[in-house]
């Protein structure tokens, strides 16, 4: 079983890509973090979700995903600080063969908006649709172990990118 995950993260320049799908109400928070090692739990509509990552070279990082019991996912996330809980809604889609996933952040990151696509390899060519905005895969501070730490809507204006 391949538990490593590749995928590239973009910020989106328009609203072409709504529509597409119905969203999924999302509530997240890190239960554990270390440099290189997350610990997150999640609510994903009416699902919870343990998941463990770590990095691995470039791009790539070893992931883990176990579902759990919703109220245990509840009971989880309502013992982390509140203000490091992230909220989004996720949009799943297929566009050019590829699958997309679009996150429309709420409360302290409200104003951003992320596209991720999940590849086979780091060099796995892909069409970019219109709607894609500029790549920020390597930039640590879109990640959403960053963005619990250190929301969006506290950046400096020159480090957000205006769609």
């Amino acid at each position: 079983m391949n538990h490593k995950e590749i995928e590239r993260k973009f910020l989106v320049k328009s609203s072409e890509w709504r529509g597409k799908t119905q969203g999924i109400a999302y509530r997240q928070g890190y239960i554990a973090r270390t440099g290189d090692r997350t610990v997150r739990v999640r609510i994903a509509g009416e699902r919870g979700i343990l998941n463990i990552k770590y990095r691995g070279k470039g791009i790539a990082r070893h992931e883990f995903e176990y579902e759990i019991p919703l109220e245990e996912a509840r009971a989880l996330l309502d013992g982390l600080d509140p203000a490091e809980v992230i909220e989004k809604t996720r949009y799943t889609f297929e566009e050019y063969g590829n699958i997309w996933e679009v996150d429309e952040f709420e409360g302290a990151n409200r104003g951003l908006i992320v596209a991720e696509i999940e590849l086979e390899s780091e060099d796995q060519d892909f069409i970019r649709p219109s709607w894609l905005g500029e790549e920020v895969s390597k930039l640590s501070r879109y990640l959403n172990v960053e963005l619990s730490k250190q929301p969006y809507t506290s950046w400096p204006k020159d480090q957000k990118k205006a769609p």
